[in-house]
């Protein structure tokens, strides 16, 4: 755990010259040379296609969004961070198969349900045609998705998860059209479906078939993996469907055989021997008259989220170039000991190619701080409890923290026992409240002075402030609420001056769930952020990084808060940037459709019940306009705070 005291001095705030603090939060460590911080402490933006370029401030592009009337909350798209992904994943299996002189090619696609937006996808296909990088598509309504793209040629559409008819129809039919569309069989099942449609259309499938590997990865989602996960043959269905296939003379159509390694896989080491249980059923399959072309070993390519370098939950001990080096070394070891020609390689890569393109930006709203400046004086007829609180001030030096810090604890305790059996008023209350504040105000700075003194870094956990931010946990950050995932977060400003202040973040939803309180710092992971006190002049902005797999697409609708704004820029050579795309975030409107609410029923109801208050005397009718359109401004308005 990060040291409370290495990050919040005593004497020093957000004014006043200072040296310039070490990179607290990581971004050296975690931001892939993505990111500088400029001489005036604003986060800047690398463009990692033109390193050349100069930076370009976040805080800056924000102020000019502001004057387009583009508002925070808001996703924030970099599409130089995503072509800069995807070349790197396809130049890096390319590279690995000249070096290694493995006699087949590399075809990655991408996985839709990790970002399903236009803007990504559109551009994903943009950025990989060059690779004849395809699509994946797990459901009808990404299957559609795919099929309105203008794929490259030799490029692939992937169809995984449950089929019916329908979907098996339209991934035929496509063929047709000139798409490469494998529907990959989950279940001996689902072949009967595609022997039936085959026999109403009269038209061969290109099928493949997913093989479900005994090895388990570790990480947040093993469950994906191994012998008990979701999708995915056993050993003797496998043998059910070459049989079957074989019956209706349709075994040449097996092309493809689709083996997932698992999700953000942290181990390099579980990428090479899930690889390996891969290359084995190919090898059988083979053997049994399968005339296998593809190997499409899944996801599992990881995001180093912390900058820890390790197999950890948010973490991996690879890099990309590794990971696909150590794929076709693999592959190619095994074919060339099974006598076989070296298959196409697929994986699907979703993560790595999209989770660093797209941030979260925020501001704080306003703050609950955990500590007073002043304390107030003895007065006659206090009690005793208080004032022997207050003298807790006299004896407050290093090697007595902890014990200032119980004493604290003890009294303030003790007087709201009091408080609630009505021995002592409100007002008493409220001083013992502010002198408790006080009190946390000298142990923090009394820490802070101290480094070494570091013995109740644990308790002074307890009494981080809160800042209060205007975004929704459940919308835009789902898996740091449903699965503890974690982003880097860092403020866009005031990198130039050490934190003051640590806090957690809690959100606008009305929700003890909606808060962040586990950060990814410099030295650790930590439970409070170290953040710089606000300013009424000034907004505070945070940003959440690699935000772009999955928390788009997973968002809810808790407290009916809807999209965010979100903006796609494009990087200039001469440090500026190009607004490509923005678009609006959902408005109430809207949000109220999706939950089944008729928006116009809405302001005929309360229309009527404004003109039964007028009818019964209780409003005056002169009111009637204003009361409306306030009304109306709310349900077109945007769902965060304005």
């Amino acid at each position: 755990m990060a040291s409370f005291a290495d990050t919040s001095p005593a004497d020093t705030g957000v004014s006043g010259p200072q040296d310039p603090p070490a990179d607290v939060y990581g971004i050296d460590r975690w931001g892939r040379g993505h990111f500088e911080i400029l001489a005036n402490g604003e986060l800047a933006l690398k463009n990692p296609l033109l390193p050349d370029a100069p930076p370009v401030s976040l805080p800056g592009i924000l102020r000019d969004l502001e004057q387009r009337g583009v508002h925070v909350p808001m996703v924030l798209r970099i599409t130089a961070f995503l072509e800069h992904e995807i070349h790197r994943i396809n130049n890096s299996f390319l590279d690995a198969i000249q070096r290694t002189g493995y006699r087949g090619r590399y075809r990655g696609v991408f996985p839709i349900k990790v970002n399903q937006q236009a803007q990504v996808v559109d551009r994903i296909v943009e950025y990989g045609r060059a690779f004849n990088y395809g699509l994946e598509a797990g459901s009808k309504p990404e299957l559609v998705i795919a099929l309105s793209h203008r794929l490259p040629d030799d490029a692939l559409i992937v169809c995984n998860g449950v089929k019916d008819a329908e979907f098996i129809r339209l991934a035929i039919l496509s063929r047709k059209v000139g798409f490469n569309t494998v529907i990959v069989l989950e279940s001996p099942k689902e072949l009967e479906t595609v022997l039936e449609v085959h026999a109403e259309l009269g038209e061969e499938p290109l099928l493949g078939v997913r093989v479900k590997l005994t090895h388990k990865i570790g990480g947040n989602w093993a469950e994906s993996s191994g012998d008990r996960s979701t999708f995915g043959m056993n050993t003797d269905q496998l043998v059910a469907v070459i049989d079957r296939l074989r019956e209706h003379n349709l075994l040449h159509c097996l092309k493809l055989q689709h083996s997932h390694l698992g999700s953000q896989v942290p181990d390099v080491n579980d990428v090479r021997r899930a690889a390996s249980e891969a290359c084995r059923y190919f090898t059988e399959l083979t053997r049994e008259g399968a005339p296998l072309t593809h190997l499409d070993l899944g996801g599992g390519l990881g995001v180093d989220y912390t900058g820890e370098k390790k197999a950890s939950e948010n973490s991996i001990n690879y890099t990309v170039e590794e990971y696909c080096a150590n794929v076709v070394e693999t592959v190619g070891y095994a074919m060339d000991e099974a006598g076989l020609d070296h298959p196409v390689l697929v994986t699907e890569s979703g993560r790595a190619a999209v989770a660093t393109s797209s941030m979260l930006i925020f501001n704080v709203l306003e703050g609950t701080l955990y500590d007073a400046p002043t304390a107030p004086a003895v007065q006659e007829g206090d009690h005793h409890y208080l004032t022997d609180m207050i003298a807790v001030s006299s004896y407050m030096r290093v090697g007595r923290m902890q014990e200032c810090w119980n004493d604290a604890v003890y009294y303030r305790n003790e007087l709201r026992a009091l408080f609630r059996r009505g021995h002592i008023g409100l007002r008493e209350m409220a001083r013992a409240e502010r002198v408790f504040l006080n009190l946390m105000a000298q142990i923090k700075a009394l820490a802070a002075a101290n480094p070494d003194a570091s013995e109740i870094d644990a308790e002074l956990e307890e009494v981080v402030d809160i800042y209060h931010c205007n975004f929704s946990l459940f919308q835009s950050l789902p898996d740091v609420w449903a699965i503890d995932q974690l982003h880097p977060i860092a403020p866009l400003q005031l990198l130039d001056r050490r934190p003051d202040r640590r806090a957690v973040l809690s959100d606008i939803t009305c929700d003890s769930d909606g808060k962040i309180d586990r950060f990814i710092l410099e030295d650790g992971v930590s439970p409070s952020l170290p953040v710089h006190s606000l300013s009424e002049d000034h907004p505070y902005y945070l940003g959440v990084f690699f935000v772009g797999a999955y928390q788009e697409t997973l968002g809810d609708l808790h407290n009916l808060f809807g999209d965010t704004n979100a903006t796609t820029i494009e990087l200039r050579a001469d440090g500026g940037f190009n607004l490509l795309h923005e678009q609006e975030g959902d408005t109430i409107s809207e949000v109220l459709s999706y939950v089944e609410y008729d928006p116009r029923d809405c302001v005929a109801a309360f229309r009527a019940m404004v003109d039964g208050a007028i009818a019964s005397g209780r409003m005056d009718v002169s009111d009637r306009r204003q009361v409306m359109g306030a009304f109306r401004d709310s349900i077109e308005g945007y769902t965060y705070y304005e």
